[in-house]
């Protein structure tokens, strides 16, 4: 099992910056990647941004050049810094763990992040 422990959101103008942490804890050895996902009102989850134990870094689209992930791997956690934020970056952000070959995956409690134009 598990856990996934974050921190960081809250209300930002446009423009602004945020942090987002997430310290996992428990049973890391089956998993290989690490991930944000973000959740609209009315909207479904979706991948944010992902980095995988070896290294790799995947980004939606629409954070490209804006959002950055990282891991402190001694430490299990991942950041992930959000800059030239938008309204529409405006959600619940979950962090997760997950294996990407097996289907497992954890999750976190979720944290708002709201962006004001």
């Amino acid at each position: 099992q598990v856990q996934l422990v974050e921190s960081g959101g809250g209300l930002v103008q446009a423009g602004g910056s945020l942090r987002l942490s997430c310290a996992a804890s428990g049973s890391m050895s089956s998993l290989n990647a690490m991930a944000y996902y973000r959740q609209a009102p009315g909207e479904e989850r979706d991948l944010v941004a992902m980095i995988m134990f070896g290294g790799r870094i995947h980004y939606a689209d629409s954070v490209q050049g804006r959002f950055t992930i990282s891991r402190d791997n001694a430490k299990n956690t991942i950041d992930l810094q959000m800059d030239s934020l938008r309204p529409e970056d405006t959600a619940v952000y979950y962090c997760s763990a997950r294996n990407t070959y097996r289907g497992i995956v954890y999750w976190g409690q979720g944290t708002q992040v709201t962006v004001s134009s």
